[in-house]
C-alpha cells in the first residue's frame, strides 16, 4: 500500500513499571461530573446526565515520572484553564455494556489534564455551538504513565488534587464523581462501542482557574503518583 504522505505516529503512552506503551484509539471526556464543579460553573449538578465530548488521540501529552512537561500556552485565548482528572483506561472492547460488568472493561488509569481555552469554551456554549475550539486543541490532554488497574485496583474512592506553584487549587476525592466509572464506562458504551485503545477522562473537581506562562501546576491522584507541567 503506498500513502501520500507518512502516516502519523501512533500516541502511545508509557505502562508504570514496565517497558510496554498503551496504544490511544480515541479520547472521550465527561462534562461537569463533580457536583461542586457543576454548580462553580453555573449548573445544577442534581438535573444532569452524564454527557460527552471528544478530544483527538493526539492532543495527548505522555509525560514520563519524574518529568515536568514544557507545555505551550495555546493560541486565542487570555484564559487558560486546568482540570484535573482521574483518566480511564479501556482494554476490553464493547457496547451496551452492565453497570456490574463495566469494571471489567477498565484495563487501567492515570493522572490526566484537561487543559481548556475557557474564553472560547464559554463563547461557544453562549452561541449554543460545539465546544472543540475550547476542549479539542492541540497538546490539551498531558497525562502521566498508566497503573495496571490488575495492580493498583480500581478507583471507588481516592483523594485528588492540583497545585499552581505549591499553591492548593483543587483538593477532592473521585468518591464525589456524580457518575463513576462503572457508570460512565457503561453509559458510554449505549453511544458508541468501546474499544481497547480508548481513554476516558472522567471530570474535574471544583476549583478549576486560569495559569499563565511561567506556572507550574501538580496533579496528583492517591495510588497513581503525580504529573507535573509547566506552562511555556
Amino acid at each position: 500500500m503506498a500513502f501520500v504522505f507518512n502516516p502519523a505516529p501512533t500516541v502511545a503512552i508509557p505502562v508504570a513499571g514496565s517497558d510496554e506503551q498503551f496504544a490511544v484509539r480515541r479520547v472521550y471526556c465527561v462534562g461537569r461530573n463533580y457536583a461542586a464543579h457543576a454548580r462553580e460553573m453555573g449548573f445544577d449538578p442534581d438535573r444532569e446526565p452524564p454527557f460527552f465530548f471528544c478530544k483527538p488521540a493526539d492532543a495527548v501529552i505522555p509525560v514520563a515520572d519524574g518529568q515536568t512537561l514544557e507545555l505551550p500556552y495555546p493560541a486565542k485565548t487570555a484564559n487558560y484553564h486546568y482540570e484535573a482528572e482521574l483518566v480511564v483506561a479501556i482494554g476490553l472492547g464493547g457496547s451496551d455494556i452492565p453497570r456490574d460488568k463495566a469494571l471489567e472493561h477498565a484495563w487501567g488509569y492515570a493522572v490526566g489534564l484537561d487543559m481548556t481555552r475557557r474564553d472560547l469554551q464559554m463563547k461557544m456554549r453562549e452561541m449554543g455551538r460545539p465546544w472543540e475550539i475550547g476542549k479539542a486543541f492541540d497538546a490539551s490532554a498531558p497525562i502521566a504513565p498508566l497503573h495496571k488497574a490488575a495492580t493498583v485496583g480500581h478507583f471507588d474512592n481516592a483523594a485528588i488534587w492540583l497545585t499552581v506553584n505549591g499553591a492548593d487549587r483543587q483538593r477532592s476525592d473521585v468518591s464525589h464523581l456524580i457518575w463513576s466509572v462503572a457508570e460512565t464506562i457503561a453509559d458510554l458504551s449505549t453511544y458508541f462501542r468501546l474499544e481497547p485503545g480508548d481513554l476516558i477522562y472522567t471530570g474535574t473537581p471544583e476549583g478549576v482557574g486560569a495559569v499563565v506562562r511561567g506556572d507550574l501546576m501538580k496533579v496528583g491522584i492517591d495510588r497513581l503518583g503525580e504529573l507535573s507541567v509547566r506552562v511555556a
